[in-house]
């Protein structure tokens, strides 16, 4: 049964024509909401995730649940095709169970709010933010166990319920959830701050309909989507050619000794659509990488990219939605089956946006981006101190960010660009651990006339003994680069006891056990260079040696000879000469060496076994287990 809207004025909203002037002050005034709900969540929450990093992502949509402003895409669509229940005014609905919204969050760690905003008897928006929670409950803390092999093993599921339901507070739920966790004043705090940010966005929503009328702002909303959908149906006759192109790139392993896993996928143009066709891609996996990936979150990673590459000034939001035909197959790594494991989707995650690069540029190769947003790797430390007090930390680190067509990548920067870092000073503040490096690692990010951005090199020392859980990938599929750059470097782990032992381990873990004045190297991947490295002005390569970002022996991969910290002018040309001579025709694309050839290498490259081929089961089997 479909999703039963009450409202008590059954009046249709009047369509009202829009000047530009009012069009523009709606506009902004939803933007400004939408900025006012980040700024009262990271005031209220007290997980360094959300408070310190803002992994949460705030929406205002209209009464069909299509974003007008937002980040993460729509995830109001999804829930109203699964929810066979009523909305009524005073309801707030809360949900983190992704197989009940039809993949619109991914995984259970995040928690979402859903605010309908009724005015004068009628739904005039929805209101939305959801946040990654720092733990649910489930086998391990963190809640995110990379060797689980169904859902139940990842802590609470929420189905969509109502916290308010005709302005009734549902304490009790409250009290169940709360109960479930490691940390319930973090979780009870964060949720609070979600609460209140759909509250924000409601009362401008309110303001707005006050000032301008119910009907004008209604009728400002289908502005700004038909005026997005116009602009995208350009972009998408400008990019997109009628002839089928495919990318493919890889997920590392599993965390459990399998991999990679590919993901393909095909684009074409037909008419004024877009098809993006995902057949190919390998079938999900016996572990929790998979990624359930909701056809309307696809669309949104689609136009942001659009948008972002062709024309920034966009405001992007679901008016184009119709232009795009996603199609996953059901059983894949991207569409597993009812109850895969899915609290490592991140990698798979982070891999889209390297695929959606990888297609879009190989029509226009100037606006072509390398890889590079690859992941978002993730550190969880957690015991009792000596006090016998729980600590429990998620961080999310940040790797090489792309070199780009217009510059350099960012050096140690986050995939998603409203993520800030944690300050040292905070972890070492509130958890038992000293940050002794913190730097960009030189040479990581790969060669190319404008140069990948350096991974991280980030070095915790445990004050306390305790269990560390890793999540990273890029560790055996390097970030390739493309227009002749070089690929990335890639992602290494090693734990250095206080005697000096070091130990490689692996770059996803679960409970590896620390103990008190052991450390921590936590080096995470460079971004694929861009462009020819032998065109690098060489002075630029020397200053970046000054600024350690680059080494003397690096800066032979540019063809660039240092000699006393200085250009060497004529050993530079002839290096280079010698370089170009030795060459053959610069790829497009730049994959670093081929599968069997890192399998082959894997041991003596990284100091790990090299993953083997996966094994398909289906998934009545795995949930037989």
């Amino acid at each position: 049964m479909p999703t039963r809207i009450i409202e008590t004025n059954p009046a249709p909203f009047a369509d009202r024509t829009i000047d530009p002037v009012t069009l523009d002050i709606i506009e902004n005034a939803l933007r400004n909401a939408r900025v006012e709900m980040d700024a009262t969540l990271v005031r209220t929450a007290m997980s360094p995730g959300i408070r310190e990093q803002g992994d949460a992502f705030p929406l205002i949509a209209d009464p069909a649940g299509k974003m007008i402003v937002g980040q993460f895409g729509s995830f109001i669509d999804g829930f109203l095709a699964n929810w066979d229940g009523t909305i009524e005014e005073g309801d707030m609905i809360f949900l983190s169970d992704p197989y009940s919204c039809g993949g619109a969050i991914s995984h259970s760690n995040d928690w979402l709010v859903l605010l309908p905003v009724y005015r004068n008897g009628r739904l005039v928006a929805w209101t939305a933010m959801f946040g990654h929670q720092s733990d649910i409950g489930g086998k391990v803390a963190g809640s995110m166990p990379i060797d689980a092999r169904s859902i139940y093993e990842e802590g609470v599921r929420i189905p969509p319920v109502k916290i308010w339901r005709k302005g009734e507070y549902n304490e009790d739920l409250i009290k169940l959830v709360m109960h479930q966790t490691r940390k319930p004043d973090w979780c009870a705090a964060d949720l609070n701050a979600l609460i209140a940010s759909c509250r924000v966005a409601a009362r401008r929503v309110e303001e707005m309909c006050a000032r301008f009328g119910d009907d004008i702002y209604y009728s400002a909303t289908q502005a700004l989507l038909a005026r997005n959908h116009r602009a995208m149906k350009a972009l998408i006759a400008m990019a997109i050619a009628e002839e089928p192109i495919s990318f493919e790139d890889y997920i590392c392993d599993d965390g459990v000794g399998f991999g990679p896993y590919k993901i393909k996928c095909t684009m074409w143009r037909d008419g004024e659509k877009v098809i993006l066709d995902f057949a190919g891609t390998d079938p999900q996996s016996a572990a929790s990488i998979n990624f359930f990936l909701n056809e309307n979150m696809f669309k949104m990673f689609f136009g942001i990219y659009m948008i972002m590459v062709f024309d920034p000034q966009i405001l992007f939001n679901d008016g184009f939605y119709d232009l795009i035909d996603v199609r996953i197959p059901e059983g894949s790594l991207l569409k597993p089956r009812y109850p895969a494991a899915l609290s490592g989707r991140t990698h798979a995650l982070g891999r889209i946006f390297d695929i959606l690069g990888g297609l879009l540029g190989q029509k226009t190769p100037e606006f072509l981006n390398a890889a590079g947003f690859s992941s978002s790797p993730h550190l969880m430390y957690s015991g009792t101190d000596k006090s016998g007090k729980w600590f429990q930390l998620f961080q999310i680190g940040f790797g090489g960010i792309p070199g780009r067509p217009l510059g350099d990548g960012p050096d140690g920067h986050s995939l998603w660009p409203g993520f800030t870092n944690v300050p040292n000073e905070f972890l070492e503040r509130y958890f038992p651990l000293r940050i002794e490096r913190y730097e960009a690692l030189p040479d990581s990010g790969g060669a190319g006339l404008h140069r990948g951005g350096n991974g991280i090199l980030m070095s915790y020392r445990f004050l306390e003994s305790g269990s560390v859980s890793i999540h990273d990938d890029r560790w055996f599929v390097p970030p390739w680069g493309v227009n002749g750059g070089e690929p990335g470097a890639r992602a290494r782990k090693i734990l250095e006891k206080p005697d000096g032992t070091q130990t490689i381990v692996p770059n996803k873990i679960d409970t590896l056990d620390v103990e008190e004045g052991d450390l921590l190297h936590f080096i995470t991947w460079g971004g694929g260079g861009w462009g020819d490295p032998l065109a690098r002005d060489p002075e630029l390569v020397a200053r970046e040696i000054r600024q350690g970002l680059v080494s003397v022996e690096g800066a032979r991969a540019y063809g660039v000879v240092i000699t006393d910290g200085n250009v060497d002018t004529a050993a530079t040309e002839a290096l280079r000469q010698q370089l170009q001579a030795s060459r053959g025709p610069l790829p497009l694309f730049n994959y670093g060496p081929d599968l069997a050839t890192l399998r082959a290498n894997c041991a003596s490259e990284t100091g790990l076994p090299a993953p083997q081929q996966p094994l398909w089961r289906n998934s009545l089997a795995m949930a037989a287990e």
